[in-house]
């Protein structure tokens, strides 16, 4: 058939009025077993299929979420999105996902394309968010939620692990390996995450009397991650850390393969080597990491909970801070207190 079949004749073809094929496509409307059955053969026989912008103008609902993600580089992400996406659609939602930089500006300008498209709500993974843009989403209607960040923004959810517990994990538990000389190899320090597991880890070595033996800034990139381990440790043994807590797994893969292979530092023999994420390649006998796990599940299950909440019950949803705790998965990149001495 030429041209792009209507609902008027999907309605003519089955027998029906044009308003019970509209209910037979809208999610919860009422409509009886026979109608649905004919209607939506008569659909399938000519090719139809409903405009759900459309709908969406009419309804004032889209049934869509705008997904928010700058990098999906790092292992999380894509686990983790996935696992969103799938709850989301379980719910009848469907996902966009738009792609952003870490820059304020970029994400102004993909906000305000996502708006356009009438989504019901907003999930925002790896970016940091403007009051700015907090405000516009809000005079919009349109709930924002932020997943695995955690900002001060009146009105918005953050959900997150409990970054600061967890960088202070990790300190206690190099220095009770006989650690002297810990370092930390910095994410984006842009990032709420990053700021957060640093503040927790230093925290922890100040409460012992220590401090950060030596600093780097890896970005959360793979290369500054290299550049930041040889700035680090290509020097004699007696001025390099003996120990170095890096902000996630992704860079500390980078700075394993340079401590072993490039400067022929032996993982954990001469440095203890810790991570953050539990990501899979986390747990190859390649790697062995130390690591915080992120407990994905929980943290998607509680980003949907909080997002229907919005979109079902405006008025009494209130904003909430969530910050999950996560173990720390002992392997083998570590020493451990029972091996010091």
């Amino acid at each position: 058939m030429a041209g792009k079949v209507t609902s008027l004749q999907v309605a003519a073809r089955a027998g029906v009025s044009q308003s019970a094929v509209s209910r037979v496509f809208t999610p919860g409307a009422s409509v009886s077993q026979k109608t649905a059955e004919k209607v939506r053969k008569a659909a399938e026989e000519l090719g139809y299929r409903p405009n759900v912008l459309a709908r969406a103008m009419v309804s004032g609902k889209s049934r869509i979420i705008g997904l928010v993600v700058a990098y999906l580089e790092n292992y999380f992400y894509p686990e983790a999105l996935e696992k969103l996406s799938n709850a989301l659609q379980a719910r009848g939602y469907h996902v966009l996902i738009f792609m952003a930089s870490q820059n304020a500006g970029n994400l102004d300008d993909v906000m305000s394309e996502i708006l356009d498209y009438q989504v019901d709500g907003i999930v925002i993974a790896s970016v940091s968010l403007s009051s700015d843009v907090a405000e516009r989403c809000q005079s919009a209607g349109v709930p924002v939620v932020l997943f695995n960040r955690s900002q001060d923004i009146e009105g918005i959810t953050s959900i997150s692990s409990d970054n600061t517990a967890g960088g202070r994990k990790v300190a206690e538990f190099l220095m009770a390996g006989g650690h002297r000389r810990i370092g930390y190899i910095a994410g984006w320090e842009g990032a709420s995450t990053q700021r957060d597991r640093e503040a927790g880890f230093t925290a922890a070595l100040h409460d012992a009397g220590q401090q950060v033996f030596s600093r780097e800034v890896g970005d959360f990139d793979t290369a500054r991650a290299r550049e930041a381990a040889r700035a680090m440790f290509d020097k004699p043994a007696d001025r390099r850390p003996d120990a170095v807590f890096v902000a996630n797994d992704h860079m500390a893969f980078a700075v394993m393969d340079v401590l072993r292979f490039e400067l022929g530092i032996a993982v954990p023999g001469e440095v203890s080597v810790v991570g953050y994420d539990d990501v899979p390649p986390a747990a190859w006998p390649a790697y062995n990491l130390t690591t915080v796990r992120q407990r994905a599940n929980l943290m998607v299950g509680e980003t949907v909970a909080a997002l229907m909440d919005h979109i079902d019950t405006p008025q009494t949803a209130s904003p909430r801070r969530v910050a999950i705790d996560g173990p720390l998965i002992l392997r083998g990149s570590a020493r451990s207190p029972k091996d010091k001495g």
